[in-house]
């Protein structure tokens, strides 16, 4: 693979993100997210470049993917936003989680490589970290500049830029669940992620659950990212959240930062987590409600 030997040759030059040097092309608004990007993405390369070929293998929480899926999905992901041409590819007709046409998308990337050595595995993660973060340092445009989305339709150049720092760190905490390498849960791109997610509450508790008008639900996570949100539900039956602390509301989650992260991108159950982790106050009915509707991601 004639990628291989560039990619050998910036093993030891990987770039890495220099605060005393930040780009002049890009703008104040994007540099966060390239810069929790960065970090995350090479965090991952540095989990799985030591790792021997079996580990590759092992399962993670994301649903029915390896950590060699999970690699595989990343560095698909970003040579498509490389402008890279998607690959020409069957899927095997026995994956049983490819139910709909997303997942049809976002599975080629994966099962094309899934016969691929560990050398060849991290070899092409670098590479494309070396061309993605150089296609990011060239970045020219408003963050509100629209721009062609995965899989299709339009988002702004912000928003794309948030999404791929969310299912970056993710994807970096499924590799570190799997590898028993815990770390990162408080980065910048933990708060990016947190507050890319925080977004789908208000639906989630007023639509999705049926929370009562007037009600309000709180969120109430600790750990290395702590943080409280109140959900509250507006007389027309509308969700919104705010920072505010709420007085008597309808439910209250308390629940550690990981916890509440494996349950809204759907790793974890409700009904698997202990007590100790997970505490519910107030009405059960909507409280069970809100977590069989909590997997807002997946």
């Amino acid at each position: 693979m004639g990628a291989r030997a560039q990619t050998n040759l910036g093993a030891t030059t990987r770039p890495r993100t220099d605060p005393s040097r930040g780009p002049v092309t890009v703008h104040s608004k994007l540099q966060p997210y390239i810069d929790a990007w960065t970090h995350s993405i090479e965090s991952v390369n540095d989990l799985v470049t030591p790792l021997a070929e079996g580990e590759w293998n092992r399962p993670t929480e994301c649903p029915y993917w390896s950590v060699r899926d999970i690699v595989s999905h990343i560095i698909g992901f970003e040579c498509e936003l490389l402008g890279d041409p998607r690959p020409i590819h069957t899927l095997p007709s026995d994956l049983r989680h490819i139910k709909d046409e997303a997942a049809r998308y976002t599975e080629v990337p994966v099962d094309i490589r899934r016969h691929h050595t560990a050398p060849e595995m991290t070899s092409e993660l670098e590479y494309t970290i070396i061309r993605r973060s150089r296609q990011l340092r060239n970045e020219s445009r408003q963050p509100d500049a629209v721009v062609r989305a995965i899989g299709g339709g339009e988002i702004t150049l912000e928003e794309q830029l948030w999404a791929r720092v969310f299912d970056v760190w993710v994807h970096e905490q499924d590799l570190r669940r799997a590898l028993d390498k815990p770390g990162n849960l408080a980065s910048a791109a933990a708060v990016l992620a947190r507050d890319h997610v925080l977004r789908s509450l208000p639906k989630l508790v007023a639509e999705d659950a049926g929370a009562r008008p007037g009600s309000a639900v709180v969120f109430d996570v600790h750990g290395p990212l702590e943080f409280m949100r109140t959900v509250r539900v507006d007389a027309e039956g509308n969700g919104s959240i705010d920072s505010a602390v709420s007085l008597g509301p309808a439910v209250t989650f308390v629940v550690d930062w990981e916890t509440f992260l494996r349950l809204i991108t759907g790793r974890v159950r409700a009904s698997a987590v202990g007590e100790d982790r997970l505490k519910t106050e107030g009405d059960p009915a909507l409280a069970e409600a809100i977590l069989a509707h909590i997997a807002v991601t997946k």
